[in-house]
């Protein structure tokens, strides 16, 4: 029983610990965030829809899936490129073309997948 408790509380200072260094994160990034949890959360909806409603338009189902986890890491991408504490480990790239890139690869992204789509 004492084994459970403190585990327990190891993960709640964990939690803390985690929430409290999140609390530091600039805004930029924590939008970014926000839009990396929208596309998985969007995929997610597909993959659930899908196994309840069924996947006629296979296509359709694996285009939109494949669009969003996409997305998500080409999102993952541009965080680590703008984020500040990373500008030791890469070249430094501009945030405004580390976002331009961004935007060119999700550019490609989805026209290959309207693509597949036709």
């Amino acid at each position: 029983m004492g084994r459970s408790s403190s585990t327990v509380k190891e993960t709640q200072a964990l939690f803390q610990s985690l929430r409290s260094a999140y609390a530091a994160t600039p805004n930029n990034l924590k939008i970014i965030d926000l839009y990396v949890g929208f596309a998985v959360l969007t995929a997610v909806i597909q993959v659930v829809y899908m196994a309840v409603v069924g996947s006629f338009p296979f296509n359709s189902f694996l285009s939109g899936v494949l669009s969003c986890i996409g997305t998500a890491v080409l999102a993952v991408c541009l965080r680590i490129q703008v984020n500040k504490d990373n500008k030791n480990k890469l070249q430094d790239v501009a945030p405004e073309r580390a976002f331009a890139d961004f935007i060119l690869c999700n550019l490609v992204l989805h026209l290959v997948i309207m693509n597949f789509l036709g």
